[in-house]
């Protein structure tokens, strides 16, 4: 009722009326409330002290998963006494010493075509028509300087190779003559004392793209052939010495490589193009062409005594690159050794499996030969400890947050309790998950058939589990790894399905809601009718409001009132008594 501001109900005191409206409603508010409210905030409680529970159980439950996982306690670990060999042991492989003797690798069958695949720098000795700027070297002449005996010569890539052949002369002042040789491809120095060729100061790259080295005589010639394949421009302009004829009037041909079709054309497609799409192909070869020995060479990607076939007719692909024709085929080599020095065995590859020596989920990858190495296969006990130490944390995780959450505790005449101390049920989980953990494991007939029996118990005084005996877990792990397996997987009746059963009751599974879910359910429906009865208070509460200050309204109206005629009474009267006074 704000903006009402009454003095008082009667012109001798002074009453608050809306803070007394207020008191009253208030006091009505918390009687009612205050008792819905802190049953709220207990279910509040409860509910995030089960969630705790909850996500500790399924942490749990998946560490017990794990557990019983196939391959767990079938893990193996594979060792070898050669640096560089590659070890690999599947679950299940026979534990074991294995000595390998490996005599021979196994190498890929190749195919290297002949050299000299380019065409030379020119046809004739006359190079006045050979432009530095398309020169067809490997490597492309750069402008600047080289120097001769101490002379400099000046490169320009507009200069013909004549050209510079007259600039040798001219600044040796003649003692130094150049030439080109058509039948080697080589450019020659001659003079008649020895040459000097190159300065620290040089900026032109023409000697080495000449292949001109200092021989300490007064003739020089290129090392090598200077004509070179451009593997980026077409086939036609690719500088081949002998020209693809084989193809049709589009310029396209084709050849096989392992019965592979491999189509190209020769205005159209690169060297590089093409060994792309041998790469690319289901030939299963790789194709390199090596500039430095002009050489294009295939070969097989497996390796093994295997063949690899070309076929292409004359004036072909084939024929141009050196391959069609008086190319031998270097026979792959296979893998040849022994084990345990038994009798040799043979392999295609380098990768020796059990399809090749026969020890079950074993692979070894030899890269050194001529020297016995040892491999040696052990069980996988890391991961095995590991996968028990991650349950044993988690298990006491939930048999920690159980106690906290259920606990009551009296200390100096005062009493603490936990949000589930009152929930019987949740205090009988704890001691159902110690019942599962601390039975015997039914029919497995050895000598392991507890937690105890491969050194792990509860501790003094507590719920909690540890590794009491390392020796006895780590004896139990390497040498009995199979009767451990049977302990936590055993079908229906194993650790693993014990555990199991509690945790579909406690966390449902796909078809059935859990224990826990039950009671999650019923807290957030406790919490949900009494903030529906909140608000039916708060409804209430605003009536009576209104009917108490309606109701003191209609008093202070009756109290005005009242007054108005006190006051017209007493100037009546009083008026009255001062006329017969006066008279």
């Amino acid at each position: 009722m704000a903006g009402i501001n009454v003095t008082g109900l009667t012109t001798s005191s002074t009453f608050d009326w809306q803070s007394f409206v207020t008191t009253i409603v208030g006091q009505d508010r918390t009687a009612q409330e205050n008792p819905l409210q802190a049953r709220q905030t207990t279910n509040a409680g409860k509910t995030g002290a089960l969630s705790t529970i909850q996500s500790d159980l399924t942490t749990l439950q998946s560490t017990v998963a794990t557990l019983n996982t196939v391959d767990l306690f079938n893990a193996r670990t594979a060792t070898s006494s050669a640096s560089g060999w590659t070890v690999l042991a599947s679950a299940g492989a026979p534990a074991g010493v294995y000595n390998f003797n490996v005599s021979q690798l196994a190498t890929a069958s190749s195919l290297t075509g002949t050299t000299n695949l380019a065409a030379p720098l020119a046809a004739t000795a006359d190079v006045s028509g050979v432009s530095l700027a398309t020169l067809g070297t490997a490597t492309n002449p750069t402008a600047g300087i080289f120097t001769v005996n101490g002379a400099q010569v000046s490169v320009s890539l507009g200069d013909s190779l004549q050209d510079l052949f007259g600039k040798i002369s001219a600044a040796t002042g003649g003692a130094v003559t150049a030439a080109y040789d058509p039948g080697t491809d080589h450019i020659t120095l001659a003079s008649a004392s020895p040459i000097v060729l190159g300065a620290a100061n040089d900026t032109s790259n023409f000697l080495s793209v000449a292949r001109l080295d200092n021989n300490g005589t007064g003739a020089i010639g290129s090392s090598a052939r200077l004509g070179a394949l451009s593997r980026t421009a077409t086939l036609a302009s690719a500088r081949l010495g002998t020209p693809i004829t084989a193809v049709d009037g589009s310029g396209n041909g084709s050849f096989t490589i392992n019965g592979v079709s491999i189509a190209y054309n020769v205005n159209t497609d690169s060297l590089n193009a093409v060994l792309a799409r041998i790469n690319a192909s289901a030939a299963g070869v790789t194709a390199a062409y090596d500039a430095k020995a002009d050489h294009l060479s295939i070969t097989n990607r497996v390796t093994g005594d295997l063949g690899l076939s070309l076929s292409e007719g004359a004036g072909g692909f084939l024929g141009a690159f050196g391959l069609a024709s008086g190319t031998t085929l270097a026979r792959g080599l296979n893998a040849l050794y022994t084990v345990n020095g038994g009798a040799t065995i043979v392999s295609p590859s380098n990768t020796l499996t059990d399809a090749s020596h026969g020890l079950a989920g074993l692979t070894v990858t030899p890269t050194t030969m001529g020297t016995t190495e040892t491999v040696t296969v052990t069980a996988n006990t890391t991961a095995m400890r590991t996968n028990i130490q991650a349950f044993l944390a988690a298990y006491n995780a939930v048999q920690n947050d159980i106690t906290s959450q259920t606990q009551v505790i009296s200390a100096n005449g005062q009493v603490t309790t936990g949000p589930l101390s009152s929930d019987h049920d949740v205090q009988d989980w704890g001691h159902q998950l110690r019942n599962a953990v601390f039975t015997a494991v039914p029919g497995l007939g050895g000598a392991i058939s507890r937690l105890q029996d491969i050194g792990i118990d509860f501790t003094s005084n507590s719920s909690n589990l540890a590794i009491k005996d390392s020796t006895a877990l780590d004896n139990a792990l390497t040498n009995q790894p199979d009767v451990v397996s049977a302990f936590f997987q055993q079908s229906g009746t194993g650790f693993a399905a014990k555990l199991g059963t509690l945790f579909n009751g406690f966390l449902g599974t796909n078809n059935q809601p859990g224990l826990i879910a039950g009671k999650l359910t019923a807290f957030t429906k406790d919490n949900t009718d009494i903030t529906t009865q909140i608000a039916t208070i708060e409804t209430r509460l605003a009536v009576e409001k209104a009917q108490l200050t309606a109701s003191f309204l209609t008093m202070q109206n009756a109290q005005s009132s009242f007054n108005q005629m006190q006051t017209v009474l007493d100037n009546l009267f009083g008026n009255n008594s001062n006329s017969n006074s006066k008279k």
